[in-house]
C-alpha cells in the first residue's frame, strides 16, 4: 500500500514520531512518502492512505498543516486517513488537560472539514535545551504545575513508542480493508 505521511512540527518531536511511523510501516511492507507540511508536500492523489500529524502549541497546530488539509480535504475524505496530535498534555495525567487537548483536536478537524478514519493523542517532549530564555521559563512553570521535571539543562521525552507503532500498523490494517 502507498501511504503518505504529512506532519507539522515546531521543535522536531512530531517529525521524529512521523519518521518512526514511516519506519514501522515500511517494515510491514508499505511504500511510504513523508513530508513536512511547511515544505510543499505532495497532494494525496496516487496514495492509498494518508497519515497526518501536528504538534499542539498554545492551543494551535501549525498553520501549514491546516492549509494543507483544507487544500486537500475533498481528496482526503475519499481516502482512509488518520490524524495524530502531539501534545504534552497527554503525559500530564490531568484529565482536564487531556480533555482540552482532545477538544482542540476535534475542533481543528471540524474546522478543516477532514473526517479521518482514526485519531490519536501522542505525548511529546520537553525540549528545554532548544527553547529561548522566555519559552524555557514558561515551559518550566507549566512543567512544575503538571509535575514534570524542571531541570532545564536536559530534555525529557514522553512519547510512548510502542503505542505509536501500534497506531500506525492498526491504521494500515484498517486502511487496507477500506
Amino acid at each position: 500500500m502507498k501511504i503518505l505521511i504529512v506532519y507539522g512540527t515546531t521543535e522536531g518531536q512530531t517529525r521524529k514520531i512521523a519518521r518512526y511511523m514511516q519506519n514501522a510501516l515500511q517494515e510491514s511492507g508499505h511504500q511510504v512518502t513523508i513530508s513536512d507540511a511547511a515544505d510543499e508536500p505532495p497532494g494525496v492523489v496516487g496514495f492509498d492512505a494518508v497519515l497526518i500529524g501536528g504538534s499542539l502549541h498554545m492551543h494551535k497546530y501549525q498553520s501549514a498543516l491546516q492549509h494543507y488539509i483544507k487544500d486537500q480535504v475533498v481528496r482526503l475524505n475519499q481516502l482512509p486517513g488518520a490524524f495524530f496530535s502531539v501534545c504534552l498534555a497527554v503525559a500530564s495525567g490531568l484529565p482536564r488537560e487531556q480533555r482540552e487537548a482532545e477538544k482542540i483536536m476535534e475542533d481543528f478537524l471540524q474546522d478543516t472539514g477532514w473526517r479521518p478514519l482514526m485519531t490519536t493523542q501522542v505525548a511529546g517532549a520537553l525540549r528545554y535545551t532548544e527553547y529561548d530564555f522566555f519559552k524555557r521559563l514558561l515551559m518550566k512553570l507549566i512543567a512544575r504545575r503538571e509535575g514534570h521535571p524542571t531541570e532545564t539543562s536536559q530534555d525529557y521525552e514522553y512519547t510512548d513508542w510502542e503505542a505509536v507503532r501500534k497506531f500506525a500498523t492498526e491504521f494500515a490494517r484498517k486502511a487496507a480493508v477500506k
